[in-house]
Order: structure tokens, then C-alpha cells, then sequence
């Protein structure tokens, strides 16, 4: 279905994507902070989750659709705003991950992680200029090109992400002796979230 060769040449460039900071490496790194590991590697799994959705809709003409039609791209960005500044107002209210506290559900995150993958209309935009360059209608299924492809953008992701998380949760777990440092966990966490709504709201389609 699809060619090898193809194939070889997406995965360093997929790879290289992933690499590259962005609101998703971001998102694991505030929810690792907060929540800790588990947590933080759930939400890596929902944003590869939502991410196999984009392409879904892509592979079958439905994201070129939603792109072209300004209206509804922009109540999905500002769906998207509204929910990482819930997110941001939570991890400010609520007291980063402490010793007497448990970690917030890996389900929720999960759900977090898909919920703000889904509502980027960014990751629209992305998947329909990135991942068709490989794709060749003569090779077969055009969605199941697009579904591996995804795939390999997804698992890519997740580890990477995941990761970073990991890495986040370690140094928040060496923080939460302190109290203060506690609050400020809270509060760096809110701020990232913050600033990736902002990001979303000004967001212009190209």
C-alpha cells in the first residue's frame, strides 16, 4: 500500500517533526509538572489519539473541507482557547502534584491531551500540508496511506512527548517537599497552558 522507499524517506522527516518544540511537547511538559509521570505520558497518548483523528479526516476529505470553511475553523480554534484557559485556571487553583496529594487520573489526562489535539485547528493545517507530499493516490487506499503515515507521526510523537513529560514529572517530584515550590509548580503549569491559548487565539489561517 505504501511504498517502502516512501516509507524510509517519511520517518527521519517525521522524526525530525517531532523533535521540533511545539504546543503538544509543551502541553506533556505542564501536565508532567502538575501531575507527575503517569500522567504526563497519558496525555502524550490522547494527543497521538487526537492526532490519528486528524488524519482520519483528512484521508477522507473532510479536514480540506473544515479548512475552507472560516467559520467553523475559527469556532473550533476558539473551542480550543476556551479549553486550555479551563485547564490553566484548574492547575492554578488546585496544588501541583505533593506528597499527601495523588497524581490527577491518567484517564483525565488522556482525555486533556485528546480534547486539546482535537480543538487545534493548527494540527488541521499541518496534516493537510505535510502528509500528503507522500502520499500517491496510484498506491492504493488513499485513507490507509494517510492512517500509516499517522501512524508513524503518532508513535513518534507519543514517545517523545512522553518523555519530556517523564522528564518533567522527576523534576516536580524533587519539588514537592516544599511547599512554595509546590505553589510555583502550580503556577508555571497554568502558565504554560495560558500561554498555548493565547497561541491558539492568534493563530491565523494560511
Amino acid at each position: 500500500m505504501v511504498d517502502p522507499y516512501v516509507l524510509i524517506a517519511f520517518v527521519p522527516a517525521a522524526l525530525a517533526l517531532n523533535l521540533t518544540p511545539g504546543a503538544d511537547m509543551l502541553f506533556c511538559l505542564g501536565q508532567g509538572l502538575r501531575s507527575g509521570r503517569s500522567s504526563a505520558v497519558a496525555a502524550s497518548a490522547g494527543i497521538s489519539a487526537g492526532g490519528m483523528v486528524h488524519v482520519a479526516l483528512a484521508g477522507l476529505g473532510l479536514s480540506a473541507a473544515l479548512a475552507a470553511m472560516p467559520a467553523l475553523f475559527d469556532v473550533i480554534r476558539w473551542l480550543g482557547v476556551g479549553y486550555l484557559l479551563y485547564l490553566a485556571w484548574g492547575a492554578l487553583r488546585q496544588p501541583a502534584l505533593s506528597a499527601d496529594l495523588p497524581a490527577a487520573p491518567a484517564r483525565r489526562a488522556f482525555w486533556d491531551g485528546f480534547l486539546v489535539n482535537l480543538t487545534n485547528p493548527k494540527v488541521i493545517l499541518f496534516v493537510l500540508a505535510f502528509v500528503p507530499q507522500f502520499v500517491d493516490p496510484a498506491a492504493g487506499s488513499v485513507l490507509g496511506q494517510f492512517l500509516i503515515f499517522g501512524l508513524v507521526l503518532g508513535l513518534g510523537g507519543f514517545v517523545v512527548n512522553g518523555l519530556i513529560g517523564i522528564f518533567a514529572g522527576q523534576a516536580g517530584r524533587r519539588l514537592i517537599s516544599s511547599p512554595t515550590a509546590a505553589r510555583w509548580l502550580g503556577r508555571i503549569s497554568s502558565g504554560i497552558f495560558a500561554g498555548l491559548a493565547l497561541r491558539l487565539a492568534l493563530l491565523e489561517r494560511t
